[in-house]
């Protein structure tokens, strides 16, 4: 076998987020469910508000405990903001680049006529009453921060150069990155609220007496919970993308394999919808396992634990998830046992509850074109992983971590360990101790 020990001479590297900010997060959203259920809040806008009781305490502890406003990598130096007089122009600029861009992005929820219909219809409420407020906020905002920024020419300020053609002042790269981080946040943010109200309406209105003898319903309920722990994370995640809370996108992924493997997973572009759907005549765990009252516990408790972690990888970003972006590397919970937990488990939860290999028609090729469909659909998610490690490999605080991770967490020791017995890892006796079987 292995050793899974991590060597205590060989520390992990430090995370962007602590453990203290999901926790903070945690306690604010189960707080405000036990309200909205005492007084039956279920609606929409109380599934709102479970996104600022989820993010305020995230960014009171930001702020107040760890102080990452005074991080180096915000870029922002409090004690000596510039006179307004030399940044107004810089201002105009920007504010010029931001609203053009909003402006663009309005025109694309305009032209998609899917975010018109269905829970779409919500994200498009919300973003409309939304908009006159942080236009008009965008005005201070940007007049009060670009005194305080270092280098205020961000790839705003860049684009809003090119709009008002200041020729050869303004830099195409920066202009892209602005572009791709918006582009980002205006896709999944109108995804991630439209789906804000569902579980959340859900859980607030579930009488537990119900289903607390029933292992399947335990087991649903719970399922439940967790994603909405995880659609509120992200969802927060989303909103504050700001670099007061050092939680701003440093670079949004620039290779377009990056693009297509995630979008293919989300709407309108998804593919487990179509070509790619691997229910055909399937059902779900509960209904192969009927009459089997301990193997469906076990079997519930598993689904549980996977979907556990997938929502505990949301939570371990904080104020920071999202997409196709890099803003900040984290090293701590679930990321300290692979570099994907997320992926991980959302893949096998989808096999275990799913079970593709047994079908309802007794067709043998049913049978085959889901477990085949399946398999490719677990395919994209790796590439998704090969895709965003690539992206973040451009970092050397990433490099170190994934060096870090082959040494130490034990899914890739496991896998590298596989690669040498097969002989698939390059230079296998240069491995070394830290991947060779132990003794």
């Amino acid at each position: 076998m292995f050793a899974t020990k991590p060597d205590a001479s060989d520390p992990r590297p430090p995370s962007a987020v602590s453990g203290g900010v999901g926790i903070a997060g945690l306690i604010g959203l189960l707080s405000w469910i036990l309200i909205a259920r005492q007084y039956g809040m279920d609606g929409p806008y109380s599934a709102l508000v479970a996104c600022a009781a989820c993010g305020v305490p995230m960014v009171v502890w930001s702020l107040l405990y760890e102080k990452v406003h005074l991080r180096t990598s915000t870029g922002i130096d409090w004690k000596n903001p510039k006179p307004l007089r030399q940044t107004f122009d810089v201002s105009v600029a920007k504010l010029a680049g931001l609203w053009a861009t909003w402006a663009i992005i309005a025109l694309i929820y305009c032209v998609g006529r899917w975010y018109w219909t269905g829970q779409y219809q919500f994200s498009m409420d919300m973003m409309e009453a939304a908009a006159p407020f942080v236009l008009g906020l965008s005005i201070p905002y940007v007049m009060w921060m670009d005194r305080r920024f270092v280098e205020p020419r961000d790839g705003a300020w860049h684009f809003g150069q090119f709009l008002m053609g200041a020729r050869g002042e303004y830099d195409r790269e920066q202009i892209y990155h602005h572009l791709r981080a918006w582009a980002v946040k205006g896709f999944f943010l109108a995804f991630m609220i439209s789906i804000v109200p569902g579980g959340f309406g859900d859980i607030v209105r579930l009488d537990i007496a119900q289903v607390m003898n029933n292992p399947v319903a335990i087991a649903h309920w719970l399922i439940i919970a967790m994603f909405v722990v995880d659609v509120q994370f992200a969802t927060v995640g989303y909103l504050l993308t700001m670099k007061p809370l050092d939680a701003h996108i440093r670079t949004a992924n620039p290779y377009l394999a990056g693009w297509v493997a995630a979008l293919i997973c989300y709407p309108p572009f998804i593919l487990m919808d179509g070509p790619l759907n691997y229910h055909v005549n399937t059902a779900d765990w509960a209904f192969w396992l009927e009459g089997h009252d301990t193997l469906l516990t076990i079997w519930g408790g598993m689904l549980v634990i996977l979907t556990a972690i997938y929502a505990w990888a949301t939570v371990a970003f904080g104020l920071r998830f999202s997409n196709l972006t890099h803003r900040g590397i984290l090293t701590n919970g679930p990321y300290r046992f692979t570099k994907h937990p997320a992926y991980v488990a959302k893949n096998l939860y989808w096999w275990l509850a799913t079970m593709p290999f047994l079908v309802t028609s007794n067709s043998f090729t049913d049978m085959v074109r889901n477990t085949v469909i399946i398999a490719a659909v677990s395919g994209i998610y790796y590439w998704r992983a090969k895709t965003e490690e690539k992206h973040l490999l451009s970092d050397p605080a990433y490099k170190e971590y994934a060096e870090w991770m082959d040494r130490n967490a034990p899914i890739p020791r496991a896998i590298n360990w596989l690669k040498v017995k097969i002989g698939w890892w390059p230079d296998a006796d240069k491995a070394g101790p830290d991947i060779q079987p132990a003794e």
